[in-house]
């Protein structure tokens, strides 16, 4: 059966998934909406913070409150391609190779402490978030949709890990952190008869068949000419930026013009504004800058996300006219 939906409903079931999250958990409640709208977008997470703040909690959540199979992956460095792909197993009562999928096959995967993973499994994602396929042994298999990686890493733990490539990096539509809870919040949390089951209150308000056709209305989004040129003038000014190596690719500017749809979507329009590229351009943009002797870690991070920053505040904004 196909789901048909306007962007009101589209709205609505967005703004009921929000809500069911921010007042389960304690994460605040913009990362809540930024993880939701990369789903509507048909992107992927990284979620980069310290442990202990919520990162695989937020993503299982997100799972129950949209109705999805959900997979969580604990990445270390003997995890093998085919532990997370899937492998063919000979059977001898049909006397041919099966193939058993691996936990890659789920509409939300949870990939905790994609860092430690040595390269060869991180790029067995690749094909996985850039085109919802995996082969194996020279055969194709589609994975399930609605598809989305909710991936952490933990940026001041250096020991052990490995940075995971620009490549990898490029194929996260966003990129986020959580902080801290206010005292305020984690005095709540550490009262409560749950606080050890968070998700035990949280209960399903949608379906896959819904945040479906949503992505499809997403997509329909209109992105005038003006704002496409606002658009593309912050994307192609990370690559002149001063300490910049290597700036944003044409499939940062995709997903940024993809966040902006799902943000005013979730705004209940069918067009973009500026106003929804400024908001997605921190989400979307910083992860994918390669800057000058920048090391590695959270210095790196934040470095990357002032001088974001810095070209929003310097390029001029489209006037109402012009869209």
């Amino acid at each position: 059966m196909v789901t048909v939906m306007d962007s009101k409903q589209a709205q609505d079931v967005a703004h009921q998934v929000v809500d069911a999250l921010t007042s389960t958990l304690a994460c605040p409640r913009q990362v809540v909406e930024a993880t939701v709208l990369t789903l509507v977008a048909g992107g992927h997470v990284l979620l980069e913070d310290v442990p202990g703040v919520g990162k695989t909690t937020l993503a299982r959540g997100l799972a129950t409150a949209v109705g999805g199979s959900v997979r969580r992956i604990q990445f270390t460095p003997d995890l093998l391609p085919g532990d997370l792909l899937g492998m063919n197993v000979y059977s001898r009562a049909t006397e041919s190779f099966v193939f058993h999928p691996g936990p890659i096959f789920a509409n939300v995967v949870i990939a905790d402490e994609i860092n430690r993973a040595d390269p060869k499994v991180q790029s067995a994602l690749l094909e996985a978030m850039g085109e919802g396929q995996v082969s194996v042994d020279g055969q194709t298999h589609h994975l399930d949709q609605p598809f989305m990686v909710i991936a952490t890493q933990n940026p001041i733990e250096l020991e052990g890990t490995y940075p995971l490539p620009e490549a990898q990096l490029d194929r996260f539509m966003t990129c986020m952190r959580f902080g801290y809870p206010q005292a305020q919040t984690e005095e709540r949390m550490v009262m409560s008869d749950h606080a050890f089951r968070p998700l035990q209150g949280l209960h399903r308000v949608a379906d896959i068949e819904r945040i479906q056709a949503i992505r499809e209305l997403c997509a329909r989004v209109r992105l005038s000419q003006p704002v496409a040129h606002y658009l593309v003038a912050l994307t192609s000014g990370t690559r002149h930026a001063d300490g910049v190596s290597y700036g944003v690719s044409p499939r940062g500017s995709l997903q940024l013009a993809a966040m902006s749809r799902a943000k005013a979507l979730y705004e209940n329009r069918d067009f973009v504004l500026p106003d929804d590229v400024r908001w997605a351009a921190p989400l979307v943009l910083p992860h994918r800058l390669v800057l000058e002797d920048a090391g590695y870690g959270s210095s790196a991070t934040d470095r990357a996300r002032d001088v974001v920053e810095t070209l929003i505040a310097r390029t001029p904004v489209p006037h109402a006219g012009d869209r």
